[in-house]
């Protein structure tokens, strides 16, 4: 019988307070085979709500990843939607590491042709708008708007579906969106009840997508196909003891 594989949750931000919504977030699409385990930076700030934390946290994520990495994980899924540390994590390590946007964006296009993104601020309208741009997806992108909750009340479910859906229902009516796309993993237990909330007010299915579901699977995918970070792309670099 082959060994479990073996995939860390990296949670981007220095405070554990939201490792089980996390873990409770990913339970439903983890197989059978594989062992999961979450880890948190310690240093840096507790929430990702701008590009100065986004900044502020990368580092820390690099220098994590590279521990998990050297204790024989086979990959990691960054719990942040922005990729904080992502692209600097591929130059230190050799096993895969992704994050929520291109993940959750690429499922959308798979079921739809044109998505928005529902976020959960003003702060994070500007630095998410840039993500379409940065993998050629402009075509694809209908909008981005915000439901003015920051992360550290996202628990309040209730309120949170009742104010994605509200924003949802305007991407869709307004601005010509046909799948939605979270925002912000903080997002948990949203995705499959606004999206019944859209298909009862539209009559029809409209895909929302959580970013860990998305995330979490393809991860998984990557680490079965034996795949890694393209060093034509991410040039490797060590990391000065």
């Amino acid at each position: 019988m082959s060994a479990p594989l073996r995939i860390c949750v990296l949670v981007p931000v220095a405070t554990n307070q939201f490792n089980d919504r996390i873990m409770k977030a990913v339970a439903p699409v983890v197989p059978p085979d594989v062992q999961v385990e979450v880890r948190n930076i310690t240093s840096g700030h507790p929430c990702i709500e701008n590009r100065t934390n986004w900044l502020e946290n990368g580092m820390p994520v690099v220098t994590l990843a590279r521990q998990i990495a050297k204790e024989g994980f086979d990959g990691i899924w960054l719990t942040d939607f922005d990729m904080a540390g992502v692209e600097a994590a591929r130059e230190v390590i050799d096993i895969p590491i992704i994050g929520g946007f291109p993940t959750s964006a690429f499922a959308a296009l798979m079921l739809s042709q044109r998505f928005s993104i529902i976020t959960i601020l003003q702060s994070t309208l500007a630095m998410q708008r840039g993500h379409p741009q940065s993998y050629g997806l402009q075509d694809n992108f209908a909008s981005i708007r915000a439901i003015n909750c920051p992360v550290d009340q996202l628990d309040n479910t209730d309120v949170v579906v009742a104010k994605t859906f509200e924003q949802a229902m305007k991407a869709i009516n307004e601005d010509g969106a046909q799948s939605i796309l979270l925002g912000c993993t903080g997002f948990v237990d949203v995705a499959s009840r606004v999206g019944v909330l859209l298909e009862e007010a539209l009559g029809a299915y409209v895909p929302v997508i959580d970013p860990n579901h998305a995330g979490f699977s393809l991860l998984v995918s990557l680490v079965r196909m034996r795949v890694r970070p393209s060093r034509l792309t991410y040039s490797k670099y060590v990391i000065p003891s």
